[in-house]
């Protein structure tokens, strides 16, 4: 399948390394608002075309699949553009800055029949698969909490400082604790109490989430752009824990009892990147004729978004678009 990028920045790089060694997609074409920066991108890549808009791009008839990778606040304008050109897309995570905007690009999606999903990519990842056998073999028992972190020394990086690019930890590397949390509970949230701190700029800079479910069971989240942490996804169960390496792409599950010895070790299969994993799943549901993707459909997708939402309205954090 042939794919373009619109938006060449750092997380494009990775896409376009990924692209570069799969058999079955190529990175077809690049754009940005910036024709030599295209260029620029396109020549390091080898990639057979480069557009200065993304207008161009969004209208080439040969590209078949466009992933976003603009900043946050640019995800919901950039996604309205290339479904209005009848354009399949996979859109980076946060998948827009709001839940109205998000409501706004499904609806889009479902009026034309056309497919768009979240390039979340630990919700295509083989390691979700692997924890949720693991869980539901019973190799820690019933759970009973869930504890999930993500953070990096982030903090002097514009696009996650900028209120007026949706800037702050929350989008950014949040999103991966309340997915990881997401992956293994469900949706069945009764209860959300969370803090932030906030940079003089306003948006948040550490952050920690509480989330209550109906059937009694605990998650917490911490998220943050000061410092690096651990990065650990760890499921507590009856009969000892799991514990998920390197969360926002995992790879090693280590088991324990309660006695805290290590009982098995569950290694994850090999990968390019781990963007292969999104990228086939959404080649596949466009050939199937679907919208979304079973892995993250549109219903999550949107209810992330509301969580989100939610934990800014506790904060007091409103982007100045907003």
């Amino acid at each position: 399948m042939r794919i373009g990028i619109l938006g060449p920045g750092k997380i494009a790089e990775k896409m376009a390394y990924t692209l570069e060694r799969m058999e079955d997609a190529q990175c077809f074409a690049v754009a940005s608002r910036d024709l030599g920066r295209a260029k620029a991108f396109a020549s390091k890549f080898g990639i057979p075309k480069a557009y200065g808009s993304y207008e161009a791009l969004a209208a080439d008839p040969e590209v078949e699949l466009i992933y976003i990778a603009t900043p946050h606040s640019h995800h919901y304008a950039c996604m309205k553009l290339c479904l209005e050109h009848g354009k399949p897309v996979l859109c980076e995570k946060a998948f827009t800055a709001n839940a109205k905007q998000a409501r706004e690009i499904l609806e889009l999606s479902r009026q034309k029949g056309i497919f768009v999903a979240e390039a979340i990519w630990t919700r295509y990842l083989p390691s979700r698969r692997l924890i949720d056998d693991a869980i539901a073999a019973g190799k820690i028992g019933e759970v009973y909490l869930v504890t999930a972190n993500l953070g990096y020394d982030i903090q002097n990086v514009k696009r996650l400082t900028d209120p007026a690019l949706a800037g702050g930890a929350l989008l950014d590397v949040g999103i991966y604790p309340l997915s990881f949390i997401a992956m293994v509970l469900g949706t069945d949230v009764a209860e959300i109490t969370s803090s932030c701190v906030k940079t003089d700029a306003g948006v948040d800079a550490v952050n920690t989430i509480l989330l209550k479910y109906r059937n009694g069971v605990l998650a917490a989240a911490h998220s943050g752009m000061l410092g690096a942490t651990e990065q650990a996804g760890i499921v507590y169960g009856t009969k000892g824990y799991l514990m998920a390496k390197n969360i926002n792409n995992v790879d090693r599950v280590d088991i324990y009892d309660n006695e805290r010895h290590l009982v098995e070790t569950i290694e994850i299969p090999e990968q390019i990147t781990g963007f292969e994993d999104e990228v086939r799943a959404s080649m596949q549901a466009i050939r199937a004729g679907k919208i979304e993707c079973e892995q993250m459909p549109h219903a999550e997708i949107l209810r992330m978004m509301e969580v989100m939402d939610t934990l800014r309205a506790q904060w007091g954090i409103r982007y100045p678009f907003e």
